[in-house]
């Protein structure tokens, strides 16, 4: 089986469905985040505002107040909830069900407050700037100390796509190997727009319910053309043109 492993966006969508018993726990437990959701509840409800703008990046009060409101709050899919750059060409929305069902099965998201989780967890509307602690705790060492072992794991019997920002490397570094991609247009490494590719490739990943790296390099991605793949040690480098 391929797994992808994605970053999350900024942006969310509000709202969602209340807490039931028959919603699972995401992947590898609350128990597991216990911790780190207590602080951020307790920021969000009794910190001050300099401490919230710390934690969100938002400075005006009156825009904090959706966050606040974290117990019993609506919970959503995580790959419904994201509404990014990535998100919104990847359009979840306009894919048919075997499509939405392969990517619920298949991809695994790092957040920045709940750590690594499937595509398919429900989760709050948060705000956590990227970077910022949570109180006292870096949310990348945290998870990157408790859950890496686990995630070795759970994907060594897997091959791995790894669509995230560099970023999430700090989070959870594959032990095994694993493929990533590059994007450049008139020959310079592309950033905000290498969002966008990103979920253009997971959305067309995703509809050819892709189940192999050899697989994947069959694929035919729009506006995208292979430029050089590349290998070193673990991991082996995709670098599209940008067309």
């Amino acid at each position: 089986m391929l797994i992808t492993l994605f970053s999350p966006s900024e942006s969310k969508c509000g709202g969602g469905i209340p807490h039931t018993a028959s919603i699972s726990e995401p992947l590898f437990g609350l128990d597991t985040r216990s911790v780190i959701l207590h602080q951020y509840r307790s920021i969000m409800h009794s910190g001050n505002d300099a401490q919230r703008h710390e934690l969100t990046g938002i400075k005006d009060p009156h825009e904090l107040v959706r966050y606040n409101r974290t117990e019993n709050q609506e919970l959503m899919k995580a790959i419904e909830r994201y509404d990014g750059v990535a998100y919104k060409h990847l359009d979840i929305g306009s894919l048919d069900q075997d499509a939405r069902t392969y990517i619920d099965e298949h991809v695994i998201i790092f957040s920045n407050l709940y750590g690594p989780i499937r595509a398919s967890d429900y989760i709050m509307e948060y705000k956590v700037k990227q970077g910022a602690s949570i109180g006292s705790i870096a949310p990348e060492h945290y998870y990157k100390e408790r859950l890496s072992t686990p995630l070795d794991a759970m994907l060594q019997a897997h091959e791995l796509l790894d669509l995230r920002a560099n970023y999430y490397d700090r989070f959870y570094l594959p032990r095994q190997p694993y493929t990533t991609l590059k994007f450049l247009k008139d020959g310079k490494i592309v950033s905000h727009w290498a969002k966008a590719y990103r979920g253009l490739v997971l959305r067309a990943v995703a509809k050819a319910k892709t189940e192999s790296l050899e697989a994947f390099s069959c694929l035919e991605i729009e506006g995208l053309h292979v430029n050089e793949i590349r290998t070193k040690a673990l991991k082996t480098e995709i670098v599209y043109t940008i067309v």
